[in-house]
């Protein structure tokens, strides 16, 4: 057939180069990529010129310059009490959730009988919904009547106080956070069952023993997964909000985040001055503020990964 000709016709100039198929893809795509720019960056774009403005729904958005930046820096106990709460849960929540989720994973990652009810077992908690999970905790960790302190009740010891001590209210939520970390278990479970098991036979002729092969096997091999798990605990553990409004909000209507205010988390701080006092324009001040913190934390984690984390990949070439 000559070349430019289809079934005895001539193949239009752009069909020959190819013009038809990215054309189509560009219209396959387009749903996704309309999508995008109303529903995802149009909002962003939006919030940050609001952050800049004085706006309550209401009235027209007045713009104010750095003033709500200036307000939310200098001026703003409140802001940086939530930040200080929320920086101590991140801190302790994520490499707890880490090391006890990489601990299951390792358990459930044995080959015994029934491990399967196990592993279904551990990712149960991972599918209650956010609502769902904060009723019952609410309940469990009632300083009278809740099951959590039952054993202590039996032991002769004193009920904590969970939920009404301010001491006692980020422990509560970091115990809750733990309930729920089926999805990291699992993930770090696929990267163990990836490891392969040639590395494992290697090292045991080399005289390797159970931590030797831990150390110099599973470690380096689990380094990339670990690395994805933390910046996803973090990200997440910066925007805590669910479980904290469920639990706190409606208790005694006194306007307090927990006692004194010690569940005061920053994306709550955020939802309070949005949607309780209609201030958005120092809502989106305060929404960019959490985003740049993020995305430096973010920034600092991938700069470190060259130091510890082993891409396979890499080393090979």
């Amino acid at each position: 057939m000559v070349v430019g000709m289809e079934r005895g016709r001539r193949v239009p100039f752009y069909r020959r180069l190819g013009f038809q198929e990215e054309r189509d893809g560009w219209l396959f795509a387009m749903p996704a990529i309309l999508g995008l720019v109303f529903f995802t960056l149009g909002p962003v774009v939006a919030s940050l010129y609001l952050s800049f403005t004085d706006y309550d729904i209401v009235n027209p958005p007045r713009f104010v310059g750095l003033a709500n930046y200036v307000q939310l820096f200098g001026r703003d106990d409140q802001m940086r009490h939530s930040l200080a709460i929320t920086v101590y849960f991140a801190l302790v929540a994520v490499p707890l959730g880490l090391i006890i989720a990489f601990l299951v994973a390792l358990l459930m990652n044995a080959q015994v009988k029934g491990i399967a009810l196990f592993r279904t077992v551990w990712y149960l908690p991972a599918l209650v919904p956010a609502v769902a999970t904060g009723t019952l905790w609410r309940y469990a960790l009632n300083t009278d009547f809740g099951l959590v302190n039952l054993p202590l009740k039996a032991l002769g010891l004193p009920p904590v106080e969970w939920l009404t001590d301010p001491t006692w209210t980020v422990p509560s939520l970091i115990l809750i956070q733990l309930w729920g970390i089926g999805n990291t278990v699992l993930i770090y479970l696929a990267g163990l069952q990836g490891v392969p098991a040639h590395l494992y036979e290697a090292a045991e002729i080399d005289g390797a023993g159970t931590w030797a092969k831990f150390r110099h096997v599973t470690l380096p091999m689990m380094s990339a997964v670990v690395f994805f798990n933390l910046v996803l605990g973090i990200i997440g553990a910066l925007q805590v909000f669910t479980i904290v409004y469920v639990i706190f909000t409606p208790q005694g209507g006194t306007g307090l985040a927990g006692p004194e205010d010690a569940a005061l988390f920053y994306v709550l701080y955020l939802y309070r001055n949005g949607f309780q006092y209609f201030k958005m324009g120092y809502a989106s001040a305060l929404a960019w503020i959490l985003f740049l913190i993020i995305m430096i934390l973010t920034a600092l984690v991938f700069r470190s990964q060259s130091r510890w984390v082993y891409y396979e990949g890499e080393r090979a070439r």
